[in-house]
């Protein structure tokens, strides 16, 4: 009888945010219990909602909507993109400089296929956004992961990326405010990154789709304008997240740098473009309302009334009073990313862990490793439920760790009796 198996390119993707962890919380959802799913930075779940005039702009162009639009997307929504990066201080972006996606996901994916080459290595941070690692590995690449480093607010280690870099380096990724560690990463690091893709000639991957979410005195310094015009940097962005229409999947990448050098490369981006025939067109009339110069995005509308950055902080604090447990205190995106102690709790496997929480505890979180971390020893924990909510959960959280640092105690007496 013929098995049927997939492609042998799946050896090494992951995306274990909707992996096996999450089918556990369905089979247990299904059960009759609640379970807290803290796995995804999905925003309406949580009661974060979108201006109502960005909803208005989708359902007026939903007649429209019902034909193909251009392979890169509708031009308004593709000049206001360009608009956005101009007012930020990038100059000389065009429409035609800009691909429209369904969010910044499938564009990853898009574009790693148009640029790399089977044996091809491309500098990823650890930990990353998973599609990232993933999609490198679909295309034959080769991910080559750079630490980020925890005791500097998890800016990544400048000399861990160029001690990485060989001949078959093609590209840098850079992924900042970062996604899962909060990071917001200085004006230093942004450029020295970017100066490392310059003298190495690799393309600077930026994926910045939380740019809006940082808080406190933290501040989104752009990669494309530290690299100039002599780094080709690729920008990834979107409304899902401080726009709050993840469903839409309204996304884009933008090309700035020296574009005749990246004509080759443009072509090829073209060409993946319009054999997908063109993007979701309904989210893409959000973008010109979203980026309107007329209506920029202000603080209160970014965070109303502070709950996000508050809900951070409180997450962060609350973790960190847990015994084993620290957290470096995120000043951007929606996610903690604390450190256990594996040998205070006995953890050996940290999918395991998190299995084991959700089972107990129905709280539903991500393991470190899932996020391409090389030790068993992190895990995420979205910060999107109000402040009642995410205290309780880090209570079941210390809880639950409570009383498997009593097991692994009685464990350790067992083995010396």
């Amino acid at each position: 009888m013929t098995t049927y198996r997939q492609s042998h390119r799946l050896r090494d993707v992951r995306y274990d945010v909707r992996g096996p962890i999450l089918t556990e919380a369905m089979r247990l959802e299904a059960e009759g219990h609640d379970v807290l799913r803290l796995n995804l930075g999905n925003m309406r779940p949580f009661g974060l909602q979108a201006r109502p005039e960005i909803v208005e702009a989708v359902a007026t162009g939903l007649d429209d909507a019902q034909a193909y639009s251009d392979s890169r997307g509708i031009r308004p929504a593709r000049e206001a993109v360009a608009d956005h990066y101009r007012r930020l201080g990038v100059d000389g972006v065009s429409g035609d400089d800009v691909f429209l996606g369904n969010g910044v996901s499938e564009l990853i994916t898009l574009t790693l296929q148009a640029l790399v080459n089977p044996g091809d290595e491309i500098l990823v941070p650890a930990p990353d956004y998973p599609t990232w690692t993933g999609a490198v590995n679909l295309t034959g690449g080769v991910p080559v992961h750079y630490l980020a480093d925890e005791s500097d607010g998890w800016n990544p280690s400048l000399e861990d990326i160029e001690s990485k870099v060989t001949d078959r380096t093609t590209a840098l990724v850079m992924i900042n405010p970062n996604n899962p560690t909060g990071a917001v990463y200085s004006e230093q690091t942004v450029a020295g990154m970017a100066d490392i893709a310059r003298r190495h000639g690799l393309v600077l991957l930026s994926d910045e789709i939380y740019e809006e979410l940082v808080f406190g005195d933290a501040r989104h310094h752009h990669a494309a304008r530290a690299a100039g015009d002599d780094v080709l940097c690729l920008t990834f962005g979107g409304l899902s997240k401080a726009y709050r229409v993840c469903g839409y999947r309204a996304g884009w990448v933008v090309a700035t740098g020296p574009l005749d050098d990246a004509a080759d490369l443009l072509e090829g981006i073209t060409l993946l473009s319009n054999m997908r025939v063109c993007p979701n067109v309904t989210g893409q009339y959000a973008i010109p309302v979203a980026l309107s110069a007329d209506s920029p995005l202000p603080g209160d509308v970014v965070d109303p009334d502070g709950r996000l950055e508050r809900q951070l902080e409180l997450t962060a604090e609350a973790l960190n009073a847990i015994p084993g447990v620290s957290c470096v205190p995120p000043r951007g995106a929606l996610y903690c990313f604390p450190r256990i102690d594996r040998a205070m709790y006995g953890i050996d496997d940290d999918e395991e862990f998190v299995l084991d929480l959700l089972r107990s505890k129905h709280v539903l979180v991500t393991h470190g490793t899932g996020f391409n971390w090389p030790e068993p020893d992190h895990f995420r924990i979205v910060c999107l439920p109000d402040a009642e909510v995410l205290g309780r959960a880090v209570e079941s959280i210390a809880d639950y760790l409570a009383a498997r640092r009593t097991t692994t105690s009685s464990k350790r007496i067992g083995a010396f009796a």
